[in-house]
């Protein structure tokens, strides 16, 4: 991918310079008024969004449909695949051609890995990756750049200590790539059984950078500039027996942030089931929920690009 976004498919993290990171990032930021319902645009009006989520979703989902409302477009899909003819044994390839012919963008959300690239195959219009099994999530990763961006100043240096499921949690294995690519301290913290994969300690690596790999928090909680909680993913686990094993394995409360630095930021893509304390959603540490808002911002910056709205 180089230069102009208009009409290309946006399936990998990979697929991005950090420059074009950069200027999306760039454009998000002009785009929060609109987001916040504070100004109007119509950059997108008569343009149709094709939301297709074979698995459950509230903030992807909710914050592309914002995004398209608020720059005029319309969104059509689903959000339960037996709502859908996938019900009758639809294939995935027929399901992309016929709402190719029905939208000009579609966001994919499905739990297999490679969905998304293979989407791309079949469809004319710009595929744009919600989510693929374990695989990846690029537009996470943007917004979570962004939330960086803007609550450190920057994200070159900071030193971003990922903790949680790391093994099935495609949204850092977006994220760790994108760090690297920037030039920040990656730490990664989990059981032995759910670190982060080979593959992508590999790829940071060839980047110049040195993850470090720890399965304890109290160790490197001190040393945080951004601590980045993930669940631990029951429905991605093969057998159940292994999940009890793991389940609960890291919980964020009051109590673990003594020794936090004051301006350490805690950010986690959600939902959370125990893994952040609700008494840590007071503190000034907190910053999920607008992590979650900067979606919309992010994902309007991005359909704009696709759909050559902005260059």
């Amino acid at each position: 991918m180089s230069g102009s976004l208009k009409g290309l498919d946006i399936v990998s993290i990979r697929d991005f310079s950090r420059d074009q990171i950069e200027h999306i990032l760039k454009v998000a930021e002009g785009m929060v008024p609109v987001a916040k319902g504070e100004e109007k645009s119509n950059l997108l009006e008569g343009r149709v969004l094709g939301s297709l989520f074979y698995e459950p979703s509230t903030r992807t989902r909710l914050s592309f449909e914002a995004a398209m409302t608020r720059l005029g477009g319309r969104t059509l899909g689903f959000d339960e695949p037996k709502g859908s003819s996938v019900a009758k044994g639809e294939t995935l390839a027929d399901t992309i051609r016929m709402v190719d012919a029905y939208s000009d963008v579609i966001v994919l959300r499905h739990p297999q890995e490679g969905a998304a690239r293979l989407a791309g195959h079949f469809a004319e219009k710009p595929v744009i990756n919600a989510g693929d099994g374990a695989g990846q999530h690029p537009t996470q990763t943007l917004l979570d750049l962004f939330t960086i961006m803007k609550e450190k100043g920057g994200i070159e240096g900071n030193h971003v200590v990922i903790v949680g499921d790391l093994k099935y949690g495609r949204t850092v294995h977006s994220l760790s790539e994108a760090l690297g690519m920037f030039g920040a301290k990656l730490t990664f913290v989990a059981p032995p059984t759910l670190q982060m994969p080979k593959e992508h300690v590999k790829h940071i690596e060839s980047m110049g950078m040195r993850p470090t790999i720890s399965s304890s928090l109290d160790d490197v909680i001190e040393e945080a500039d951004v601590l980045y909680v993930t669940r631990i993913q029951k429905e991605r686990f093969p057998d159940p027996a292994e999940y009890q094993k793991v389940a609960g394995a890291y919980t964020i409360n009051s109590a673990i942030l003594r020794d936090a630095a004051d301006d350490l930021i805690i950010m986690h893509p959600l939902p959370r089931v125990n893994e952040i304390s609700s008494d840590v959603d007071q503190t000034k540490h907190a910053r999920y929920f607008e992590q979650a808002f900067n979606g919309v911002p992010v994902r309007m910056a991005l359909l704009s690009m696709v759909l050559g709205g902005i260059e």
